[in-house]
């Protein structure tokens, strides 16, 4: 294999309620145009490297909403931490809506000293998992800036949780909250809007659904992600992905 997913390796935080949701890991052993599944959540990301200046940089990623393919050398790896909705301000000091589509540097974000230690910290390990360790503990480290907006993560887990079945407006009644009120708390958290969050995440549920197995039944896999119908799955396919669901896990399994 070429590379190993980042999206079926995930591993969740040990801290309950910690900054980091989620860590991963890349590896790819060729040279290669890889497709990276849209995440709805914040990622910092760490890529090592020959060809990458000092063996290892680190970005932030705001939340992407359709599937990018772009060609990376072998011989790098990645380890990606994924931030819980509602934490990016506190950890990278700027709102996730703030990230833009582009790759940001954490020098950027902290400044060069903070960067640094990151880095050296990072660097000192050839094993992909102690990384993503070492990079989820320097997170969960990082001090929270006095003053930013904090939504109680209870309140985002239950409304998140929500949305997973049932509308922004069902949801809002359902939390004693004006629709209006709802989306501009949700948006602030997660950079993008609660209906795209729901969006995504059920397109991600039905890509993980669909390469556990050889021959997906897509019609079962559309019920269990929590699309309407087989139809409804495969036109958001072709909208985040830009292809059909057999085409899409024919290129990640190529990876």
């Amino acid at each position: 294999m070429h590379a190993h997913c980042a999206l079926r390796a995930a591993t969740p935080a040990a801290a309950a309620h910690g900054p980091v949701l989620a860590t991963s890991v890349r590896h790819f052993e060729r040279d290669g145009q890889r497709a990276a599944i849209p995440q709805a959540v914040v990622q910092v990301v760490a890529r090592f490297g020959p060809t990458i200046e000092g063996g290892v940089d680190v970005h932030a990623l705001g939340p992407r909403t359709r599937v990018e393919r772009k060609f990376i050398r072998g011989g790098q790896r990645a380890v990606l931490a994924g931030l819980r909705p509602g934490r990016c301000e506190a950890v990278l000091g700027i709102p996730a809506a703030d990230l833009g589509d582009a790759p940001v540097p954490v020098s950027a974000l902290w400044g060069d000293a903070d960067a640094m230690r990151l880095r050296e910290r990072l660097a000192g390990t050839g094993d992909s998992r102690e990384a993503a360790r070492r990079l989820a503990g320097f997170l969960a480290g990082r001090p929270h800036r006095a003053g930013s907006p904090a939504v109680p993560p209870a309140f985002l887990d239950a409304a998140l949780g929500k949305l997973a079945s049932a509308g922004i407006g069902a949801v809002a009644r359902e939390l004693g909250l004006s629709e209006r009120h709802l989306r501009r708390v949700l948006r602030g958290a997660l950079g993008i809007g609660p209906k795209t969050y729901a969006r995504l995440q059920r397109f991600g549920t039905a890509v993980r659904l669909a390469q556990r197995t050889d021959a997906p039944a897509w019609a079962m896999i559309a019920a269990d992600a929590g699309y309407y119908d087989q139809a409804h799955l495969i036109a958001d396919f072709h909208a985040i992905a830009g292809c059909t669901p057999t085409r899409l896990l024919a290129e990640l399994r190529e990876d």
